[in-house]
């Protein structure tokens, strides 16, 4: 019961969702993208994906090195 309670409202959310991309689309038009709009779009999805690696990348170095754990002063100062 407890996950009907989960799934019914994110299935009600997502098609609200659904349907009001779906009317924008049809009120502003979907015109056709240039050139220049690809090559944005791809360097945005790029530049994103480059960020988001980057970023992993330094969490799971600062984890390994032991950049995350208490020293003696952030010890002293949980008590």
């Amino acid at each position: 019961m407890r996950r009907l309670f989960l799934y019914v409202p994110l299935i009600a959310l997502l098609a609200a969702a659904l349907w009001f991309v779906a009317r924008a689309w049809a009120h502003f038009g979907a015109g056709a993208i240039p050139a220049y709009g690809y090559f944005a779009i791809a360097g945005g999805i790029i530049l994103s994906l480059i960020v988001g690696c980057g970023l992993m990348a330094l969490m799971f170095y600062s984890h390994r090195h032991g950049y995350d754990d208490l020293n003696e002063k952030d010890r002293r100062n949980d008590r």
